[in-house]
């Protein structure tokens, strides 16, 4: 055993897959710490199911980190409200769910965790059990009391970063704001060390010079032509069926989507199952995968650690990269 960084994984939905792939996680070697946030039984229980041999130990934070032995997984307890069965939704354990995130927002934040990878959640169930939650990356932000994150999703060959995340269509517009989007493009810049930044616009054809929105001539514009004045490498506003064409991507770093579904459906198309995605302007290091709870296939073995396994090694890349 040797000291390594120590990361958080919060296990997610209790009847998703996000219990299946910790138990996979840790029939392979990593090269961290690993310390799984969820229920000790459910864990052990979706090992029976899967028919995977486990072993838990009590994670002591007190402790250099140390990378368990392999079919060994490190945790720290969250008390479920209910038994679970796996692909079977119960609001009940929504209080579980937002305690799993909570334990590891309060790790990274005292310093204890060098960072958090998170399991899919289902924003659907926690909202029926009447609490208002649109996403992690919404409640990160808000339980480190930053104003403003940037959403990003990275495959190895593309990266799409979000001015808007997980709001309807119709609101989009009126979230997209000069101040909102200069401070996106600032958070961008710093996380990514000086990419070169592709702006999309919000309407087809980029507006379509005002014929078809003026957000591109009222909004997008002034930010970009006053940030490239101060140095950042970025253009558009980019026709999204133009921008996303790999002879346009090749010059670029990274693409600024303005919604949701603008980007992310170019991207899981190129890379699903390889893709991270990463919330830039936090205090601390967060990634998580791209992909959702997959109640259908939860307990199956049928599940992949594919995009979990590469947003844990992207979270250790970025801690040993911020220590340098």
């Amino acid at each position: 055993m040797s000291s390594c960084h120590r990361i958080a994984l919060t296990a997610g939905e209790p009847a998703g897959i996000g219990p299946d792939l910790c138990v996979q996680l840790a029939q392979y070697q990593q090269d961290c710490e690993l310390v799984v946030i969820a229920a000790p039984q459910l864990l052990q229980q979706r090992a029976v199911q899967l028919g995977l041999p486990l072993k838990l130990q009590l994670a002591d934070l007190s402790k250099p980190a140390q990378i368990p032995a392999k079919g060994t997984l490190h945790y720290l307890p969250v008390e479920l409200a209910q038994p679970v069965n796996a692909g079977v939704l119960n609001p009940l354990n929504s209080p579980y769910v937002l305690n799993t995130l909570q334990l590891a927002l309060d790790g990274c934040l005292n310093g204890s965790l060098d960072a958090v990878v998170t399991a899919p959640v289902h924003k659907g169930i926690i909202n029926d059990a009447g609490f208002a939650f649109s996403g992690h990356t919404e409640f990160f932000a808000d339980g480190a009391g930053v104003e403003q994150v940037v959403m990003m999703l990275a495959t190895p060959t593309l990266r799409v970063a979000l001015a808007t995340t997980h709001l309807p269509l119709k609101m989009v517009s009126e979230a997209i704001t000069q101040n909102s989007l200069t401070r996106i493009i600032e958070i961008i810049h710093r996380g990514l060390s000086s990419p070169r930044i592709a702006v999309c616009g919000l309407n087809p054809h980029a507006g379509e010079g005002g014929h078809l929105g003026v957000e591109e001539i009222e909004i997008i514009s002034p930010v970009i032509e006053r940030l490239q004045k101060k140095g950042i490498n970025l253009s558009g506003p980019w026709p999204a069926d133009t921008i996303f064409v790999q002879e346009k991507l090749n010059d670029y770093d990274v693409v600024l989507a303005m919604y949701h579904d603008q980007g992310l459906p170019v991207l899981k198309h190129q890379g699903f199952g390889r893709a991270v995605n990463v919330t830039l302007g936090l205090p601390f290091i967060r990634t998580s995968v791209d992909h959702g709870t997959a109640l259908d296939i939860a307990g199956t073995g049928r599940a992949t650690i594919s995009s979990l396994q590469t947003a844990i090694d992207m979270a250790n890349t970025m801690i040993k990269s911020k220590q340098q």
